[in-house]
C-alpha cells in the first residue's frame, strides 16, 4: 500500500458512530495493536487499491443494502473483472511495472 505524506495536502475524515460502537471499535483495535488512524487508512487504501477481500465486502454490503440496481452492480463487477484481464494479459500488475522501471534503471543509469 502507498505511503502517506503527512506534510503535505492532509484532509481529515469524520463521521459519527454509536458510543458502544467507539467503545468496541477502540477495544479491539488496542487488542490488534493498530492505532484508529492506522485503521482507517488501511481500509481506504484497500478499497482504492481494488483489493479483493475489500471489493467482495464492499460488494456484499451494496447487494445486502440494495445500494444501486442489481444491473448497474452487475456491470460494475464486469468493468472490474475486465480491467483485471487487461492488466494480467499486459502484465501491468504494480510488481511487474516496478520490475521494468528497475531493469530500465539498471541498463540506462543516466536517466
Amino acid at each position: 500500500m502507498s505511503e502517506i505524506n503527512y506534510g503535505k495536502d492532509l484532509k481529515k475524515i469524520c463521521f459519527e458512530e454509536l458510543d458502544k460502537r467507539h467503545a468496541d471499535l477502540k477495544i479491539r483495535l488496542h487488542a490488534d495493536g493498530i492505532k484508529q488512524g492506522e485503521f482507517f487508512r488501511l481500509m481506504v487504501s484497500g478499497y482504492l487499491e481494488d483489493d479483493e477481500r475489500v471489493i467482495n465486502f464492499i460488494e456484499d454490503h451494496r447487494e445486502k443494502k440494495s445500494i444501486q440496481s442489481k444491473d448497474k452492480r452487475a456491470k460494475t463487477k464486469k468493468l472490474r473483472d475486465a480491467g483485471k484481464n487487461v492488466t494480467s494479459k499486459f502484465a501491468l500488475d504494480k510488481g511487474e511495472i516496478e520490475s521494468i522501471f528497475d531493469l530500465i534503471a539498471e541498463e540506462n543509469p543516466e536517466l
